[in-house]
């Protein structure tokens, strides 16, 4: 199934073109499975598949995506390649990023390991975009759950980058999708797997602050687009709620969407109600003028 759904992507490129920065030298131990749903493990070899647009409907905007998986795994096909082709269908050019798993083993820092491949895909389209006929200054970030803290991050820590030599190239995204995020690692409304598997059991109060991204929101964050759910007992709501009043506090375009229900992990298909999120944000997008 893996295979397949890859398979739809017109070409899977490694993210780094060669050595793999912030990285011990292990075996690959990558294991793809289908649970119900395709979940990628043990990621250490961070990819990138593109998604092209048609040429006849190409509109020059791209949207970088970050599937979920409490930085644990990642929950790349319904998070992911489903995803990247219903954007691709809006003209949209889409990528999916398999970003590397925190993990002590694979990596000398695991705390900046993700966002390091975030911001590499970033670099990446910015710097490639002539060749897949993308506008450099219409390229957002898109996340799940915990892509969504892995987005948000990307779009609140951007001014200090964690690549190596990312030269001229700006690695702010343009605007952000945010589903379900993990925002906060604040022990009130923070979700604790993912902050415990990205800075560890027993942060400090200053590392959980630089990483609860409702407290880095400024005038320069990105115009952002949230969805939640009020039942969603695994990632609380109020992680969505935090970062918008920040954006509205900074003066920044913001549109938060929270349903009844819908749980956690709905994915783009929110079984309890009939109303389409992505509906919603293909409106947003089209105000914005990333859909003309």
């Amino acid at each position: 199934m893996m295979m397949a759904t890859a398979a739809m992507a017109q070409q899977t490129i490694p993210l780094y073109p060669g050595t793999i920065p912030n990285s011990k030298p292990t075996p690959d131990e990558e294991v793809t499975t289908n649970e119900g749903m395709t979940i990628v493990r043990n990621i250490s070899r961070p990819s990138l598949s593109i998604f092209l647009p048609a040429k006849e409907k190409a509109n020059g905007t791209a949207i970088i995506i970050f599937p979920g998986g409490g930085y644990w795994v990642n929950a790349i096909g319904h998070e992911g390649y489903d995803v990247a082709k219903k954007f691709t269908a809006m003209g949209i050019t889409a990528f999916v990023v398999k970003y590397r798993i925190p993990n002590d083993a694979t990596m000398m820092d695991r705390e900046i390991g993700p966002l390091q491949d975030a911001q590499q895909a970033i670099h990446v389209v910015r710097t490639r975009a002539k060749e897949w006929s993308i506008n450099p200054s219409q390229i957002g970030v898109m996340g799940f759950s915990a892509g969504g803290h892995l987005a948000s991050t990307a779009g609140t820590h951007f001014t200090k980058p964690v690549i190596v030599e990312p030269g001229v190239v700006n690695v702010r995204p343009d605007f952000m999708i945010l589903i379900y995020p993990v925002i906060s690692f604040q022990d009130h409304v923070g979700h604790t797997g993912s902050r415990d598997q990205l800075i560890g059991k027993s942060p400090l109060k200053d590392k959980i602050d630089f990483y609860s991204n409702e407290l880095q929101v400024t005038a320069q964050t990105p115009p952002t687009f949230l969805v939640h759910a009020s039942d969603d007992d695994a990632v609380k709501s109020e992680n969505s709620i935090l970062f918008y009043q920040a954006l509205v506090k900074y003066h920044v375009p913001a549109e938060l969407h929270i349903y009844q229900k819908g749980g956690h992990g709905f994915g783009m298909n929110n079984k309890s109600t009939s109303d389409q999120w992505m509906d919603r944000c293909t409106n947003w997008l089209r105000v914005n003028d990333w859909i003309k």
